[in-house]
């Protein structure tokens, strides 16, 4: 069996720049290298419904947002299948027998659900009709890994690329196929996870320097904000607090901008628009003896980001005046991941054996083992 990529993304907003190095840069690269035998983006659609039950609104309008980054970066239908997860039912089911190999307790222990509780602010303690506590985990919420094993498993994905926060969701993916093909037989593919190479892309800073670039904390750039946009929230991205002065040595690590540059840059920036730096090391010594300005390096991480989004916000300006096209475009995506998600569950049916209507000789054994105890 050749190689298969199966990864997406929740569609609760634009994507951003953390989306961008942390899994959408290598998927445009994986895509185009040949590598692959199928390559499947998901936009995970019933995912996000999880913890915006109470709002379907945003969750329908930001369908084609997601849609039009992906094409914007160079996602090409030709080449990879692009859907929407709710218009594959199968993962529904494959989900709902997930669910009897995976304890309470397991995805309690699961790191990523846990953050993720806490980012968005439910209580594990709410009660029904309590109104002093925080909203409760919804179900859907909480067996979310289980949701995300069947979309990997569905396509037989050899491969996920995502960023580390989802290393524990794979794990238990892994998990979960292996005690399924334990119990039922040699039926469901195990997968790898593939991280992004440079180190600063693992996890992408938000500009105020928290730890994650979140749409629900504010601190996002985003694929189609424009230069200015681009520039203003450079400028007010955090540094070392620390550097007063011009001639104050400055602080690189945990500063925002360095930790960008580090993501972005390459040497064709230094000579096109910081040519007084050789590379990115001279520029943070030169920073870390003092005489080196923020604004000097803002303004330089300003030049790069726009140069990498300017051909991104011309490609979603085209597609822009074609939605039509786009949602013919996930229609038809959605199809061929259904015919897929459908071969797979027949497998997962044949294999737990509740493939009644299909095993003409469980019905000719029954047939005949009642024909000869009425004789």
């Amino acid at each position: 069996m050749g190689k298969i990529i199966l990864t997406g993304d929740r569609p609760t907003g634009k994507l951003h720049l953390g989306h961008f190095v942390g899994s959408l840069r290598r998927r445009v690269e994986l895509q185009n290298s040949g590598e692959f035998e199928r390559i499947f983006i998901m936009i995970a659609d019933a995912q996000a419904l999880t913890d915006n039950a109470d709002n379907p609104d945003k969750v329908r309008q930001n369908i084609i947002e997601v849609a039009l980054d992906y094409l914007s970066c160079g996602l090409d239908p030709e080449k990879s299948t692009i859907f929407i997860q709710s218009q594959v039912p199968e993962l529904c089911e494959l989900a709902f027998y997930y669910m009897n190999l995976v304890t309470v307790q397991r995805l309690q222990r699961n790191p990523t659900v846990k953050s993720e509780i806490q980012l968005r602010g439910f209580s594990e303690s709410a009660t029904e009709g309590d109104t002093t506590q925080r909203q409760g985990i919804p179900v859907g919420f909480f067996t979310y890994p289980i949701s995300q094993a069947s979309d990997i498993t569905a396509f037989k994905a050899t491969t996920v690329p995502v960023g580390a926060d989802q290393e524990p969701m794979i794990e238990q993916t892994r998990e979960i196929v292996h005690k399924f093909n334990s119990v039922y037989g040699e039926t469901l593919v195990e997968p790898e996870i593939l991280l992004p190479d440079n180190a600063a892309c693992l996890r992408l800073p938000g500009t105020d320097g928290k730890a994650k670039m979140s749409k629900s904390l504010g601190n996002c750039i985003y694929l189609s904000d424009s230069a200015e946009d681009v520039r203003k929230k450079v400028m007010t991205m955090y540094t070392d607090p620390n550097h007063l002065r011009v001639e104050d040595p400055g602080q690189v690590e945990g500063n925002t901008v360095f930790t960008y540059l580090d993501a972005f840059s390459t040497p064709e920036h230094f000579e096109k628009y910081l040519p007084d730096y050789a590379s990115l090391d001279e520029l943070k010594a030169h920073y870390r003896r003092g005489g080196l300005g923020d604004v000097k390096v803002k303004k330089f991480l300003i030049a790069v980001l726009n140069e990498i989004l300017d051909p991104i916000r011309e490609r979603r300006h085209y597609f822009e005046q074609r939605i039509e096209e786009v949602y013919r475009m996930l229609e038809e995506g959605s199809a061929v991941a259904r015919a897929t998600a459908a071969e797979t569950l027949n497998d997962v049916r044949n294999a737990m054996r509740i493939n009644y209507f299909a095993d003409k000789e469980l019905i000719n054994e029954q047939a005949e083992r009642f024909r000869n105890s009425s004789n």
